[in-house]
């Protein structure tokens, strides 16, 4: 997979996954981008496409 930073299909997921992840780190600015990237994969069941995209965009090491 090249590198696109272009949100994967099925985006209803994500953008639960996305405000999710905002909002869990506003209430909690203590807890580490990587584990509430984690966390969102698992509690939204993103595909490993939509894991590698937060990753990329949202993790810690991010541009």
């Amino acid at each position: 997979m090249g590198c696109n930073s272009k949100l994967p299909t099925g985006s209803d997921k994500m953008k639960k996954a996305i405000r999710w992840m905002s909002e869990e780190l506003l209430a909690h600015p203590q807890k580490k981008r990587d584990t509430v990237i984690k966390d969102a994969e698992i509690r939204f069941d993103l595909s490993p496409a939509e894991c590698e995209f937060l990753s990329k965009n949202f993790g810690e090491s991010a541009p």
